[in-house]
């Protein structure tokens, strides 16, 4: 595995429900810069929009606590999506889309650590909010 693969990097998450392609940068226990390009052939697009596929909403915030759970990248400890606040979807992200997900920590306060997310696509910003993560423990 190379040290862009989120797997090897701690990433718990596992197909068909991973939703980073690449992690380009990461600082552990402070930030991660990942990328995604949803394909065609997702099966969600059948629905999310016949004749207008978007990439769901909900999708794109986990794609961003993944890529902050990246960020946290703290070697034994799991980590666990707690609160999604402000998230906020700018523009569509299409099929075949790369998407730039950014994680910064803002905040640690006891087991929660705060993130500041954002999502690009094409240097765009899509997708921007805050995600709270909690230590679940020992993996």
């Amino acid at each position: 595995m190379s040290p862009s693969d989120p797997v090897a990097l701690g990433l718990p998450h596992r197909a068909p429900f991973i939703f980073v392609d690449e992690v380009r940068a990461h600082v552990p226990g402070e930030s991660a810069e990942c990328a995604k390009t949803f394909p065609p052939a997702e099966p969600f697009f059948a629905g999310h929009f016949p004749g207008d596929p978007l990439v769901p909403g909900v999708i794109l915030t986990e794609a961003l606590a993944q890529t902050a759970g990246l960020a946290a990248g703290q070697p034994g400890r799991a980590f666990r999506l707690s609160a999604i606040r402000g998230m906020k979807f700018l523009r569509p992200v299409r099929p075949d889309d790369e998407i730039v997900l950014s994680a910064r920590k803002t905040a640690v306060v006891g087991t929660l650590w705060q993130f500041e997310v954002t999502g690009r696509v094409r240097g765009e910003t899509v997708a921007e909010g805050v995600v709270v993560l909690s230590e679940a423990g020992i993996k």
